[in-house]
């Protein structure tokens, strides 16, 4: 994610008399004593996000839209998994939607809400290593508070914004990237609109005056980094590097206007596999939505920008340009390499940031180290608001997003150019490349990627972690000792999250 203000059963009549009784809120048949409750995997942050209990392997989404969007989509959650432990409730996340029956491997089930957790019960208990089917017929609201995430309201449609735990908002899951999973999205929607998810198109199916569509990914994904789009869009192809399938998705109206920048995009793959090695997904493009979200996003293999980033004319071509690198590059550090828990934010932005960073100077001239110098100066105060990079603050209360602060962008950059400066170009470049290899298509945490640093550099780097990673002050600066930081004010000032 990036601002874009800087230069992602058995009880039918009791559940259909409780359902005749819902509002625009998740109803069910009430379970016998004890009181279901949020459980959550102990994120630090999010700590009622995720579930334990089960590995989810595989979505199967199905979204029936009906030609206005702010009417709820229609949709059923199909859930492949295994149970890891002996279950006699299986907590999914939801919220923001009516649930109208959930089946666990067939059988009818008991479903009730607490919290953000739909939690079900099953006719007979799972046993640990048995498998986990669950499906949930729902509606998915695209209504709601603006800048609560989920489902974005664009001109012409919808699209998804779901960082950093607002997938549950669109459908049950295990609503935490320690638990990714393939995905298949089947969208159903009047034939005149276009409808586009992660990953490659498996089937296009017409039905009179509607038009199913349907995509699967090929890698694991995490539930934040799932798009749909529906629109009167374009879907301009294209090649890439090595004959990498290309695939924007754009508002039909503004095709011929937004080529030029959407050409960029096989140079700029180019430039970053020569950084880090190949791209890891089966697909690439853009999804340039007529909508106002305050953010750009890393969806997988379909990123998320708006549209006036391209043509208000405001902001300056190499700036346009490295904001397309920045989330270009999270589809190795973010998307391949997704964080086990949300403390490990500064692996995604940071590195996401060091290669916006250095897209703008080898291509534009715009200097790195002037950049991370004035970083540097304002560091201190970033951490004084935000905390840390590697151990953040909460969000603000009400305020998700708020999470998403300077220190995690441009302050964890400054971590990296210290670890540069510390350790030298050969083997920060060796370190980068095993990172992405290594943890390919899986989870990984800060201190994988510290020991992975001490083993290629081949010393111990922990004293240099714990103080740039984990102190309140900014530490001297390698090979810049003329740095200096300002010191933060006494009070730290709040930091208003970006506009969603």
């Amino acid at each position: 994610m990036l601002p874009t203000s800087r230069p992602t059963g058995t009880r039918r009549g009791l559940r259909a008399a409780l359902l005749a009784a819902a509002a625009a809120c998740l109803v069910a048949a009430v379970l016998p004593p004890p009181s279901p409750a949020p459980l959550g995997i102990g994120d630090p942050l999010f700590p009622h996000l995720g579930n334990p209990g089960y590995d989810v392997a595989e979505y199967d989404i199905a979204f029936t839209y009906h030609g206005g969007n702010e009417t709820p989509l229609d949709a059923v959650t199909k859930i492949d998994a295994w149970a890891t432990e002996r279950l006699e409730r299986v907590n999914l996340d939801f919220t923001h939607g009516t649930v109208g029956s959930v089946e666990v491997n067939g059988l009818p089930a008991e479903f009730v809400t607490a919290g953000e957790d739909l939690v079900i019960e099953p006719v007979l208990p799972l046993e640990a290593g048995s498998r986990l089917r669950i499906m949930v017929e729902h509606t998915s609201d695209p209504r709601g508070k603006a800048g609560s995430g989920g489902w974005v309201r664009t001109g012409d449609g919808l699209a998804m914004a779901n960082q950093a735990d607002a997938a549950h908002r669109v459908f049950p899951s295990n609503d935490h990237p320690a638990d990714k999973a393939q995905f298949t999205f089947r969208i159903t929607a009047p034939s005149e609109l276009t409808a586009v998810a992660n990953g490659v198109r498996q089937s296009k199916e017409e039905h009179g005056s509607t038009t199913t569509w349907a995509y699967r990914t090929r890698h694991p994904m995490a539930t934040e980094l799932a798009q749909v789009s529906i629109g009167t869009s374009a879907v301009p192809t294209r090649k890439g590097p090595g004959g990498l399938p290309l695939r924007d998705v754009v508002p039909a109206k503004d095709l011929a206007t937004l080529e030029r920048w959407l050409k960029k995009t096989p140079d700029q793959l180019t430039w970053m596999e020569g950084k880090v090695g190949r791209y890891p997904f089966e697909t690439y493009g853009v999804l340039i939505a007529d909508a106002e979200t305050g953010y750009e996003l890393e969806t997988q293999t379909l990123s998320l920008f708006e549209r006036r980033l391209f043509v208000n004319g405001q902001f300056p071509e190499w700036y346009v340009d490295s904001i397309m690198v920045h989330e270009l590059a999270h589809q190795w550090f973010g998307d391949s390499v997704s964080p086990r828990t949300w403390s490990d934010l500064w692996l995604n932005e940071g590195h996401a940031t060091w290669y916006e960073a250095l897209y703008a100077e080898e291509k534009a001239g715009h200097s790195m180290e002037a950049r991370m110098r004035e970083a540097y100066r304002r560091s201190d105060q970033w951490r004084a608001d935000g905390g840390p990079p590697a151990a953040p603050n909460p969000p603000a209360p009400g305020q998700k997003i708020s999470l998403f602060r300077p220190v995690v962008y441009d302050g964890s950059a400054l971590v990296l150019y210290a670890l540069h400066q510390t350790i030298g170009s050969e083997a920060f470049d060796r370190l980068e490349r095993a990172w992405v290899s290594d943890h390919r298509d899986g989870t990984a945490t800060t201190k994988d990627f510290t020991d992975l640093a001490g083993r290629i550099a081949q010393r111990d780097l922990a004293p240099f972690f714990q103080d740039w990673l984990y102190g309140e002050r900014t530490p001297p600066m390698p090979g810049h000792p003329d740095w200096r930081t300002s010191a933060p004010a006494k009070a730290a000032v709040p930091v208003k999250p970006p506009a969603r």
